[in-house]
């Protein structure tokens, strides 16, 4: 798989390795990121336009990652459910409830998407999505740059 399939396609599959790959590189973008907005280096506008530009990048990759798992792309939403659930205003909601569903459901989400992507093997030999599983080749890529 080419860098360009990595983070642009939304076809075939992709292992535990290159899925820690791209999230280790987001995270520290966004360390980057918000440091330089944080510190009035980078204005926000700006800051916003970058954080939108990753996104698609990202649901490539976990849409790869839930197909090397046997399971739709469809399953991302549940990302973009945990994103959203503690933004709105749970006050209509009796004491507890208010925290069990702005900030418990969100984090349990997050924390079974992040087992079932990074932890738990793909599906062994062909499914539905493609054949095995196909590494991305970095050093290809490092090695059409230098020439």
């Amino acid at each position: 798989m080419t860098i360009q399939q990595w983070l642009f396609s939304v076809k075939g599959r992709l292992g535990r390795r290159d899925f820690w790959i791209w999230i280790g590189l987001w995270l520290c973008a966004m360390v980057l990121l918000f440091s330089l907005a944080g510190s009035d280096t980078l204005s926000l506008q700006t800051a916003s336009f970058i954080l939108v530009c990753l996104l698609w990048p990202t649901a490539a990759v976990v849409v790869k990652r839930l197909h090397d798992r046997g399971k739709s792309g469809a399953w991302a939403l549940l990302l973009v459910l945990a994103w959203m659930l503690p933004a709105v205003n749970w006050n209509m909601l009796p004491g507890v409830w208010q925290w069990a569903v702005g900030q418990l459901l969100p984090t349990i989400i997050m924390v079974m998407m992040l087992l079932d992507l990074g932890a738990f093997v793909g599906t062994q030999g062909q499914n539905k999505y493609g054949k095995t599983t196909a590494e991305v080749r970095f050093r290809q890529f490092t090695s059409n740059v230098q020439q």
